[in-house]
């Protein structure tokens, strides 16, 4: 066939400039250690590394939010361990206020101490961690949880939630624990109201009621309506709405009393415990109410803040006659029963702050594994095997300058050398 002169330097051309280029795309791979340069080097491998990048940039985002959530878990637990150190005082302070020996100037004295060591858990109960959210405010970490009112009376202004942060593709965790929760819905086992009438011909005194069988009291004892003790021959028969308490048959059942020492009585019936002080007279009655609503004193739950309150003003107001020192014996027993059903509350939450600070070790070693695993198979798709690459160079290389050579003698053939 024909070929043009201006054909054959084109052709050569176009030879040079193919093999140059394809010396120059392995010269680039060698530089860049990538064996894909664009997405048209190799289309399948490209989309599958662009996923691995997005998973990589996912497993970077949970990191943040690991650490971030085990600083957070870390300070709680720091911040409820000085609760546990504080309330563990103030569980001693209760224990030395009982020393009968004690005079009106030492009990307030340690009414003293108290007032320190409340001020003290009211600011641990507002705690902010680094980012300045207050740690047991639910949901609402930028507005203070407990306010203390012009009255000294306290209020939880937070929510009931927990802050959550994404840990995993399909795992969450929990950063906070709600201030009502756990300072606020306290068992009380003084959610009972006791009075004598002035009426009763014997000089007996009832105690402030302690509940000891929740499941027991709730199943008898309906909300503020009065379950009355009656003193009768042989003991005692409790009274509801004008019934009397009977057995299986129907029959009045009469309860022996049970001498606590020489001067009173301890009487349990449906998991209520009260004291009589003194002697009672046949005929003498007794009223035992179930507390109603958030506002009454002797409601289901009693803050932790409400029950250092509570003993702290019985030290600084009670005085040393008979009755006082009763009133005082009572608010003792119910305060160190209160003080204990908060430090097992506060132990709780603590052993779920190190379950979730496991799960949070746990998490951080799988998402490790799993960035390793990606690492690993992105290296196998995109980088380069030098090798291969040096050997693919110099073949690329050795046709480029055939490619060179061939064209110079090409382009010096001409008809007009031969001519004489």
């Amino acid at each position: 066939m024909r070929i043009s002169t201006i054909q054959a330097f084109n052709n050569g051309v176009l030879g040079i400039q193919n093999n140059y280029s394809s010396v120059t795309r392995t010269q680039e791979q060698i530089s860049s250690g990538k064996r894909i340069l664009t997405p048209a080097d190799d289309p399948v491998a490209s989309v599958r590394l662009l996923q691995l990048d997005q998973q990589a940039s996912k497993l970077e985002q949970y990191k943040g939010n690991l650490d971030a959530a085990n600083n957070s878990l870390s300070q709680e637990e720091a911040t409820l361990n000085s609760v546990n150190n504080l309330l563990q005082r103030v569980r001693e302070i209760t224990l030395e206020a009982g020393n009968g020996a004690y005079t009106k100037a030492e009990r307030q004295a340690l009414a003293q101490e108290l007032a320190q060591r409340e001020e003290e858990l009211y600011g641990l109960m507002n705690s902010q961690n680094a980012r300045g959210e207050y740690l047991f405010g639910g949901y609402s970490g930028a507005e203070q949880p407990f306010v203390k009112d012009s009255a000294g009376n306290y209020s939880y202004r937070g929510d009931e939630g927990q802050r959550l942060v994404q840990i995993a593709n399909s795992k969450q965790i929990a950063i906070n624990d709600n201030g009502k929760d756990l300072f606020v819905d306290i068992s009380n086992v003084n959610r009972v109201s006791t009075a004598a009438p002035a009426a009763n011909s014997g000089d007996a005194r009832i105690s402030l009621g302690v509940v000891e069988d929740k499941a027991a009291f709730d199943g008898y004892f309906p909300a503020g309506v009065d379950v009355t003790l009656r003193v009768v021959i042989g003991g005692y028969q409790f009274e509801k709405g004008g019934d009397i308490f009977a057995d299986a048959n129907g029959d009045p059942v009469t309860f022996p009393l049970e001498p606590n020492d020489a001067n009173s009585n301890t009487i349990r019936f449906q998991g209520v415990v009260v004291t009589l002080d003194g002697e009672p007279a046949v005929g003498d009655s007794f009223t035992i109410t179930a507390g109603t609503g958030e506002t009454s004193s002797n409601r289901e739950r009693r803050s932790l803040l409400e029950s250092v309150k509570f003993l702290r003003e019985e030290l600084e107001t009670g005085g040393d006659t008979t009755d006082a020192k009763l009133q005082r014996r009572d608010v003792l027993s119910v305060s160190l029963q209160n003080l204990d059903n908060a430090m097992n509350k506060i132990l709780g939450v603590q052993t779920s702050i190190g379950a979730r600070m496991n799960v949070i070790e746990s998490t951080g070693n799988e998402n490790a594994e799993v960035s390793l695993i990606n690492t690993t198979v992105k290296s196998g798709l995109e980088d380069l095997d030098y090798a291969e690459a040096l050997s693919k160079l110099s073949l690329q290389s050795v046709v480029l300058q055939a490619a060179q050579q061939s064209f110079v003698k090409v382009s010096g053939l001409s008809l007009f050398n031969l001519l004489r």
